[in-house]
């Protein structure tokens, strides 16, 4: 499971919140790029469109 060190203050926006761009609820954190999007739904994002390794 993908766990984000969203810990720098670069993550909050004091402006006020915005629909996160995934689950459309209201947030004030923002991702790396500036997206509204809640931490947990940025977790989640990552570990359903990371590649999983082949098991053989």
């Amino acid at each position: 499971m993908a766990l984000l060190d969203w810990r720098s203050a670069d993550h909050f926006d004091s402006s006020g919140d915005k629909p996160c761009v995934l689950c459309t609820k209201p947030t004030p954190l923002r991702s790396d790029n500036g997206k509204p999007v809640h931490k947990v739904c940025a977790e989640a994002w990552i570990d359903a469109h990371t590649p999983k390794e082949d098991k053989k």
